[in-house]
């Protein structure tokens, strides 16, 4: 295995569920990608990417590596990311990286720590190739061929096994660019972009080519802003040779200090042509001046706008570890309460199912990642009053894939089916049946019995269940394998016949505020129909049984204390015009919409998660549709994914309060 034609294995931007035993979580580090290939002769080589060695711009790194191959007397090929360190020591982003790049060398009296390098994998242990072993296996002989290292330069990433919801909650507290979700079985593929690791992205940050500049205004030097493209498919007739175009993404004009300034001045001049490389030359304020698309960007910013631009772009750095033509939009974002990022559609696949949809005829959709779905009747009127079809549901899961499917990764779902809309008759069905590849099936195994059952968490499944006309996503409140025990529970308001929604909104206060006492953290949405939920959280390995008795306490004390408004009483007669607060669905096999469900509703609702300040302002149910929601999100973001990293109810403190009330 010669490590100078080694190209690491590569990430893919596919989601992955937060709390998942077949997976292991890791920083993402905001640095530059290295194989080191660490010689006990002490000729340590630092590659790239693309193949160029790095030990002369990092040195320290370099020469740490030495030192520890001759201190074990054989050789090692290891994967991992130089980061530059910040104050504290701790990894910092790639911008303080820029002074090392494209240096030749660096001065011997440069601070040590500054840099360092991070390996999170090993290749070769001495004379054996490890790359076919289970990643959980490479990683016990790194921990053990990284014990005895020394030097601060050299560590060894972080990482946890099944769970990385605590290391997500970090990573939004430090300002990380996010996690990576790696299968604990993969092998490593060398030069391979594979969905055994994912890249769970928190902030909106990726690569740009460099098209041009404008000149400057006021005071500022050399130029204004930097004129960024990405490679898009052209839109050219198929007879054009070339298949893709450069298209403007907008400009940067933060982030550039006077010294960056006249480097970059330095670079783009050389490259200066008399035409614009994009294919729609860009309107600028100030003069452009163009130059030939070989120098690539690292830019963050807060969205992209409904036009393909960035908002609130800052310039990072130049990177010399990707090729232009690679440079394409991205849109592996991770959407999260705190960002406050825009969702985007993936427009080609919405185009697509409006074309099947108007042709009237049965078709095969294409998915991302290469799979194909056949789709039939896209054009049935699935809600007669708001004339809106099977096709504007496809359509609807779609534009809001990337905050729903986290929310059903996962999990057993039980469909219920209305192949006639919703004024006709459905039926339920738990087990997958005839399931097409690409579809996640797993047999669940209960005090029941073992069946087989669809299971939630890629855009695949989410659309195969669509196709069956399974309006609403109805997912467990367990994860496989720890289909014992149950992430959160949650109280269904169910209000009876007649009774406002402002009913409802006074229950779920009254709720909140016992939670409060209990000290457990609670997460409204609306049902979709009438109601309304409240979800709290549980810590990992609770038990349905205790989740289900927690509830209890809650609603029999609401109920108790309100009894005008509030019932616990099962039977229809006996609830009067209350609204019935409802326990019983924390069991095995039981299910509610999920958040961002679409719902069999008169009024094409959905279940949409709320802040308690909505809720102590007042909503109407009905503001919450298929048609509205998106635009919703793309405004406030994903509400619900707190509920995720939340930290989940002391049970055990919940029974000593219970204990304290009944003693005074």
């Amino acid at each position: 295995m010669a490590a100078a034609h080694l190209q690491p294995m590569l990430a893919s931007p596919a989601d992955a569920p937060l709390d998942d035993l077949q997976f292991v979580y890791e920083p993402k580090y905001d640095g530059i990608r290295a194989i080191a290939d660490v010689d006990p002769a002490g000729r340590t080589r630092l590659w790239s990417r693309l193949g160029n060695d790095k030990a002369r711009e990092f040195p320290e790194i370099a020469a740490a590596l030495d030192a520890w191959g001759r201190r074990r007397k054989a050789p090692a090929v290891l994967d991992g990311e130089i980061v530059a360190l910040d104050a504290s020591g701790e990894p910092g982003g790639f911008q303080q990286l820029q002074g090392r790049i494209h240096r030749a060398s660096v001065n011997a009296d440069a601070p040590v720590g500054r840099v360092a390098f991070i390996a999170f994998d090993v290749l070769r242990d001495g004379s054996t190739d490890l790359r076919g072993r289970p990643l959980v296996e490479r990683r016990s002989v790194l921990e053990r061929v990284f014990a005895r290292t020394r030097s601060p330069i050299l560590r060894l990433s972080e990482m946890v096994r099944g769970d990385g919801r605590a290391l997500y909650s970090r990573a939004l507290a430090r300002g990380w660019e996010g996690l990576i979700a790696k299968r604990a079985a993969s092998t490593y593929r060398s030069g391979k972009r594979s969905p055994d690791w994912r890249k769970l992205k928190i902030v909106h940050e990726q690569e740009f080519v460099i098209g041009g500049w404008t000149e400057p205004c006021e005071t500022r030097s050399h130029f204004g802003a930097l004129l960024l493209g990405i490679y898009a498919k052209t839109s050219r007739s198929s007879v054009d040779s070339r298949a893709r175009e450069l298209a403007y993404a907008g400009s940067v004009g933060t982030g550039f200090d006077e010294r960056e300034l006249a480097r970059l001045m330095k670079l783009l001049k050389p490259l200066e042509t008399k035409e614009s490389p994009f294919v729609e030359r860009p309107r600028t304020n100030e003069k452009p001046h163009w130059v030939r698309p070989v120098l690539v960007a690292q830019v963050k910013f807060t969205e992209w706008t409904s036009d393909g631009s960035l908002r609130h772009p800052v310039y990072l750095g130049l990177r010399d570890d990707k090729k232009p033509e690679d440079i394409v939009r991205e849109s592996n974002t991770r959407l999260d309460a705190t960002s406050q990022v825009r969702l985007r559609n993936n427009d080609g696949l919405i185009d697509h199912l409006r074309a099947i949809e108007d042709s009237k005829r049965d078709g095969v959709l294409a998915l991302p990642g290469g799979g194909q779905l056949k789709v039939t009747n896209l054009h049935k009127v699935f809600w007669p009053k708001q004339k809106l079809t099977k096709g504007d549901l496809f359509r609807y899961y779609v534009e809001v894939s990337r905050v729903l499917l986290p929310v059903i990764a996962g999990r057993p779902l039980v469909m219920k089916r209305y192949p006639n809309g919703i004024a006709g008759q459905p039926f339920y069905q738990h087990r997958a049946q005839d399931v097409p590849d690409g579809v996640r099936v797993e047999t669940v195994k209960t005090a029941d019995g073992a069946r087989s059952h669809v299971i939630g968490g890629d855009l695949h499944t989410l659309l195969y269940t669509t196709q069956l006309a399974a309006i609403s996503q109805d997912p467990w409140f367990s994860r496989v394998p720890s289909i014992a025990h149950a992430d959160y529970v949650a109280l269904d308001l169910d209000p009876s016949p007649g009774v406002a929604f402002a009913r409802v909104l006074d229950v779920a206060r009254w709720i909140r505020d016992e939670l409060e006492t209990l000290g457990a953290p609670g997460f409204p949405k609306t049902s979709g129909a009438d109601g309304l939920h409240v979800y709290v959280p549980l810590p990992p390995g609770t038990p349905y049984g205790a989740g289900l008795l927690f509830c209890q306490i809650v609603a029999t004390i609401v109920a108790q204390k309100h009894p005008r408004v509030a019932t616990i009483e099962r039977a229809l007669r006996a609830r009067g015009s209350r609204v019935y607060v409802d326990y019983l669905q924390n069991s095995p096999g039981k299910t509610l919409a999920s958040a961002y469900s679409a719902r069999a509703s008169a009024y094409a609702g959905v279940s949409t998660p709320l802040t308690w300040k909505e809720v102590d302002a007042g909503v109407e149910r009905e503001a919450f549709t298929i048609e509205t929601v998106p635009a919703r999100m793309r405004e406030v973001g994903d509400v619900w994914a707190a509920l995720r990293t939340a930290r989940g109810v002391d049970l055990s403190r919940v029974v000593r309060s219970v204990q304290k009330k009944k003693s005074s």
